[in-house]
C-alpha cells in the first residue's frame, strides 16, 4: 500500500545532490554510524541519533547508496540537517532528506519485503509579509527550508533599512546619476551627467545605489545572484577611464536592494561631465537601477578626523575570474609615490563570485595577502562564507595604516606584490 509522508531535505548549501524521478529500493541501514555494506544503488534507511548527520551520510555514500532518509525517533519533530564546522569542508555528493518514523516501512523491512520509494515536490502556499518601522508591509522572500531565521533575517533587514534611512539624511550634495532605469543587456543602463565645478571642497564620495524590479512583486525579480558594477569615464583619453567605481550582488529574487557605499579614495577619478554605466550578466533579466552620488565634506566612516583628500588614483590589479589561474595573472607592481603625499591607502574590492578546481567560490572561506616592499604582509581572511546574510569586510583601514608607517619612515618607491589566494575546499 502507497504511503506519501512529508520530507525535508537537508540544508542545500550542504548537500547538494537531488533525487532522481525513479523509483528507488529502499534498504535499512540502522543507525549509519558505521561504515555499512554495499548499498548498490539504494536509498538507506536511517535511525536518527547516535552520530552526526554528515557522518551517517559520509558512510552511506561511501557503501554507494544514492541517498539518504533518517527518520526522526518516536515523538521527535523532523530537524534541519545540516554539516558543523569542519564537516562543511568535506564534498558528499548524495541527497539526503529526514522523515517521520513510518511503523509499516520499518516493519516491512524488518521482515525483508521490498519497499521502493520515489520523490515529488508539491507546491504550498510560500508568500510572506512583513510590516517595517514605518508600518508599511514587504513580502518577506522564499523560505526555501522552514525556519524561523529567515522571519530573524527579515527582521534585520528593517533595521538595516532603517538605519540607512538616517544616513541618507545627513547634508550632502546629491547627483542623481539613475532614477528607475531598466538594466540589461550588453549596454546595462548609462547615463553622463555633469558634476558639481568644486570637487576639490569635498573628501567623500558616497554611492546609492538601489536595485529594484519590473514589477511591484518579487515575483517579477531576475533570479540568481549576479556582480552588477558601476563603472565611470570622465576623459575618454585617460587611462582610468571605464575604471570601476562600484560593485554590488544581486539578490535572488527580491526587490529590495538598497545600499550607501563610501568610495571616497576613488574621488580623483571624477572629474566635469562623467558617463557611468551600470551592468550585469548580459543574460540576466532586467533591473530598475537608481543612483545617486552625495559629495559631502565630512568623513562617514574613519574614525580619524584628519582632513586629507584623495587626489590621485592608480590602477595596480584589474581583477578577474576567480579559477584555478587567479594568483597566475599578477605580478609585482612598482610605482613612485608624489613627494607632496601624506598618506597612501590600498583600495580592494574582493566578491566571492567564481569557482577554483574545487568548485569553490562564495561558498568557500579564502584568503588574500598583499606584501608591501617584501615586508609587510597584509592579510583578509573571508571566513564567514556560505553564510545567508553574508559578510561586508572594509578593506581599506589595515592596509592603508601600513602604508601610511611607510610613507613616514621616508619610504618613496615602493613595490606591491599580492600572494596567492589560497582557498579551503568547498561544503557542498
Amino acid at each position: 500500500m502507497p504511503v506519501i509522508v512529508k520530507r525535508l531535505d537537508a540544508r542545500y548549501d550542504w548537500l547538494m545532490g537531488r533525487w532522481g524521478p525513479r523509483p528507488y529500493r529502499v534498504v535499512d541501514a540502522g543507525d549509519a554510524c558505521s561504515p555499512s555494506p554495499s548499498m548498490a544503488g539504494a536509498v538507506a534507511w536511517v535511525s536518527q541519533g547516535n552520530c552526526s548527520y554528515f557522518t551517517k551520510v559520509r558512510n552511506m555514500a561511501k557503501a554507494g547508496a544514492a541517498g539518504v532518509l533518517v527518520y526522526s525517533l518516536q515523538g521527535n519533530p523532523i530537524q534541519d540537517m545540516n554539516c558543523v564546522e569542519d564537516e562543511c569542508f568535506q564534498e558528499l555528493r548524495i541527497p539526503a532528506a529526514m522523515v517521520h518514523l513510518e511503523v509499516g516501512v520499518a516493519q516491512a523491512l524488518r521482515l525483508g519485503k521490498a519497499v521502493n520509494v520515489s520523490f515529488q515536490n508539491t507546491p504550498s502556499p510560500n508568500f510572506f509579509v512583513g510590516i517595517d518601522q514605518q508600518g508599511a508591509l514587504a513580502e518577506m522572500g522564499w523560505f526555501l527550508y522552514p525556519s524561523l531565521r529567515f522571519i530573524n533575517w527579515q527582521a534585520e533587514w528593517f533595521d538595516f533599512s532603517a538605519d540607512l534611512q538616517v544616513k541618507l539624511r545627513r547634508p550632502a550634495k546629491v547627483v542623481s546619476v539613475f532614477a528607475k532605469v531598466q538594466m540589461q543587456g550588453e549596454e546595462g543602463a548609462v547615463a553622463t551627467v555633469d558634476l558639481p565645478p568644486a570637487l576639490w571642497e569635498f573628501r567623500t564620495l558616497e554611492l546609492d545605489a538601489s536595485l529594484s524590479c519590473p514589477g511591484r512583486r518579487d515575483s517579477s525579480c531576475p533570479p540568481w545572484d549576479h556582480t552588477v558594477q558601476l563603472f565611470v569615464c570622465c576623459d575618454r583619453l585617460n587611462p582610468v577611464c571605464n575604471t570601476e567605481l562600484g560593485r554590488w550582488i544581486t539578490a535572488f529574487r527580491r526587490g529590495s536592494g538598497r545600499w550607501l557605499t563610501d568610495v571616497s579614495p576613488l574621488l580623483p577619478l571624477l572629474d566635469g561631465r562623467c558617463t557611468f554605466t551600470m551592468k550585469t550578466a548580459p543574460w540576466a533579466k532586467p533591473w530598475v537601477a537608481s543612483l545617486n552620488l552625495r559629495f559631502s565634506d565630512s568623513n562617514q566612516t574613519e574614525e580619524v578626523v584628519e582632513k586629507l583628500r584623495p587626489f590621485r588614483v592608480l590602477s595596480l590589479y584589474g581583477g578577474g575570474t576567480f579559477d584555478r589561474n587567479y594568483n597566475k595573472r599578477f605580478r609585482p607592481m612598482k610605482f613612485s609615490v608624489p613627494p607632496s603625499t601624506r598618506k597612501v591607502e590600498l583600495l580592494a574590492t574582493i566578491t566571492g563570485h567564481g569557482s577554483d578546481e574545487n568548485g569553490c567560490g562564495e561558498f568557500c572561506v579564502t584568503s588574500h595577502h598583499f606584501l608591501i616592499n617584501g615586508v609587510h604582509n597584509n592579510s583578509r581572511v573571508f571566513d564567514s562564507a556560505g553564510e545567508a546574510p553574508g559578510a561586508h569586510v572594509p578593506l581599506g583601514r589595515p592596509q592603508s595604516k601600513v602604508l601610511r608607517r611607510l610613507m613616514e619612515v621616508g619610504v618613496s618607491n615602493t613595490s606591491l606584490k599580492p600572494a596567492e589566494i589560497n582557498t579551503i575546499p568547498p561544503c557542498s
